[in-house]
């Protein structure tokens, strides 16, 4: 997937003012729309000018973008950071060029199908109008272990604002959150009245932070399950052993069925994050080869090659 330069798809700086990108979007969606354009791959210069000015015309999706196009030219191959939006508010915009499929991968790969919003409700009466805020979206980093024992983290928002030249500024937010125990990826941690204020007296929207687990060095999620890749001499799998195993919960002796195989699967019931019903910790083995780097390795390796008479791909038929 290639990083896609957008401002150079517009044919603007990346200082312009939001007016500027207004002007130019309409120039080129004249210029290349399907059912006038004479230009070569109109429709695609089209999708292409329309999912530009998705993100550009947005103040956060633009201070999000911004943000991460630092360090990206157009046409590099191109794979988001885990954490990039970590951090960032959105409350959404609304799509411009039709709906969210027919954007491109690159698109998807930073704001998801779902980067639209709107007014969450309003209530009239009489003459006069009140309206709730906008509610406001962000994606926020924790460790695994705040799931096993719930946490308070203190987090940094930046929330894109336009300044009076109608550029694009940033302004700190920043709140203490209360992490729970047992929280899943991908969950929403609901923060009542920290969105956008209302109008005529309405409410503040609310702020949704959606959960994403850093990478652990050695754990995989899989909603509450986990998945640990355990090393283990070739004796241990042939003969059985109980080893030594991590678990979030702390060390613990594991026994090693006698002729376990590579890839072998060991459930522990209940030991992967906490809920109702708790996940389960699956430990896959993996048979690591002791080195043949001395004299003496060497000479074990060749009375095993003698005496065990094993063919590793006999399955193959060779």
């Amino acid at each position: 997937m290639e990083y896609k330069d957008y401002y150079q798809v517009m044919g603007v700086e990346k200082g312009a003012t939001q007016d500027e990108i207004k002007r130019a979007y309409r120039k080129l969606a004249r210029k290349y729309h399907p059912d006038v354009s004479k230009e070569s791959q109109a429709e695609a210069k089209f999708k292409e000018v329309g999912e530009a000015y998705e993100v550009l015309k947005d103040p956060e999706k633009r201070a999000a973008y911004d943000q991460l196009g630092a360090n990206w030219k157009a046409g590099q191959e191109f794979r988001p950071p885990p954490d990039w939006d970590a951090g960032f508010e959105f409350s959404g915009g609304g799509f411009t060029a039709g709906d969210a499929s027919a954007f491109s991968d690159f698109f998807e790969s930073l704001f998801g199908r779902g980067a639209h919003g709107g007014f969450a409700g309003t209530q009239q009466t009489g003459p006069q109008f009140r309206t709730r805020g906008e509610d406001h979206h962000a994606k926020v980093m924790i460790d695994l272990d705040d799931a096993f024992h719930g946490a308070t983290r203190t987090i940094t928002l930046h929330a894109p604002e336009l300044d009076a030249q109608g550029h694009v500024t940033t302004r700190e937010h920043t709140l203490n959150v209360k992490i729970p125990k047992g929280v899943k990826q991908g969950q929403h941690i609901r923060l009542a009245g920290q969105g956008s204020p209302g109008m005529g007296g309405g409410g503040a929207g609310d702020l949704y932070l959606e959960i994403e687990f850093k990478p652990h060095s050695f754990y995989r999620v899989e909603g509450r399950d986990l998945y640990l890749e355990l090393p283990v001499a070739p004796w241990e799998a042939a003969l059985g052993a109980k080893v030594k195993a991590p678990t979030p919960a702390g060390i613990i002796d594991l026994k090693i069925p006698a002729g376990s195989t590579s890839g072998r699967k060991l459930r522990l019931k209940g030991r992967g994050i906490p809920g109702k019903p708790p996940g389960d910790l699956y430990v896959i083995l993996r048979i690591a080869l002791p080195p043949g780097d001395t004299q003496e390795a060497k000479d074990i390796y060749r009375t095993m090659e003698q005496k065990l008479a094993f063919n590793p791909r006999a399955r193959l038929g060779v």
